[in-house]
């Protein structure tokens, strides 16, 4: 891989492992036989290939909406008959 590629593309996706899936799966559609999205590959690797396409904005990509997740409130349940708390206190009543 060309640094200079990596640069550059570096620039325009932000998130690093972003760009390693992007490219990775570039890469396999060329090796199964996908044609590259321009004329003139010359003595370019096919991740040199994936990166110049990125670069020229021939690949498209989203990025998803983050979301905050929110932990729902407890609900205070009743216990099955025949639960019993366990710990130190629970176990000394059982033995008694």
């Amino acid at each position: 891989m060309n640094a200079d590629l990596v640069n550059k593309a570096s620039k325009i996706v932000e998130n690093p492992h972003v760009l390693i899936n992007l490219v990775s799966r570039r890469v396999r559609q060329l090796n199964a036989g996908a044609r590259p999205l321009f004329n003139n590959t010359g003595n370019l690797g096919l991740a040199d290939i994936a990166l110049t396409e990125i670069i020229e904005d021939r690949i498209g990509f989203e990025m998803p909406e983050i979301i905050e997740l929110v932990r729902p409130a407890a609900q205070s349940r009743r216990r099955p008959q025949g639960w019993v708390k366990s710990g130190p206190v629970a176990k000394s009543k059982l033995a008694a």
